[in-house]
């Protein structure tokens, strides 16, 4: 798998652009600046087939509608977060609005995987920052995607509506930290880090 890092939209956030041999690319939370993503493709001569998206908070969907209408991709995303994603994100309370695109064709609750070209993702369910927050876990590449869950020495907000800071962790403890040592974390924000190293150093699971 190669991967591409966008830091995108008002806040940063990292858009990850996933592809496999052939150039099929998993395009992972757009939050803004849809220029960039196509002229990122065009430039490396890669055909997007699916745009996946951890949860729906604005700086993550932003890009979404722009996108849709230039390479005409599903979207896939959680039932749960499905009202947040029509209603903006929560990005009304921060003055940003923007196009929401349209609904996802691909509900991520009724899948265990997806598969973007050659490479397959394990989806895997993390409530805890949203109701309806999924990881990203490729592990072939050794590779996973956590959105707004885990990060390098750090963990996701839950004093945002539906967070939870008990569902939070429970989700790390189960879905993310059973997870090889090795693998790669590529979080919504900040730089790339290892199961292993958080596992060892992060305070928020040292303290848990």
């Amino acid at each position: 798998m190669e991967l591409l890092t966008l830091p995108l939209g008002p806040l940063g956030t990292n858009c990850y652009i996933a592809t496999d041999t052939a150039g099929t690319a998993a395009i992972i939370d757009p939050g803004g600046d849809a220029e960039i993503v196509l002229q990122a493709l065009a430039t490396k001569g890669w055909r997007a087939g699916h745009i996946l998206l951890t949860h729906a908070h604005f700086d993550h969907i932003g890009a979404v509608a722009e996108l849709c209408s230039a390479l005409n991709v599903p979207v896939a995303l959680h039932a749960l977060d499905l009202p947040l994603y029509r209603s903006g994100g929560g990005g009304r309370k921060y003055g940003l609005t923007f196009e929401v695109g349209p609904d996802p064709e691909v509900a991520l609750d009724d899948v265990g995987t997806i598969t973007v070209g050659a490479t397959t993702f394990e989806v895997r369910f993390v409530p805890g920052h949203t109701v309806g927050h999924v990881a990203f876990y490729a592990p072939e590449a050794g590779a996973v995607f956590s959105g707004d869950v885990l990060f390098e020495d750090g963990i996701g907000r839950t004093d945002l509506p539906g967070g939870s800071y008990e569902r939070l962790m429970l989700s790390i403890r189960e879905q993310l930290l059973t997870l090889p040592d090795a693998t790669a974390v590529y979080p919504g924000h900040g730089p790339a880090t290892t199961i292993g190293r958080e596992r060892q150093l992060n305070p928020f699971l040292a303290a848990d």
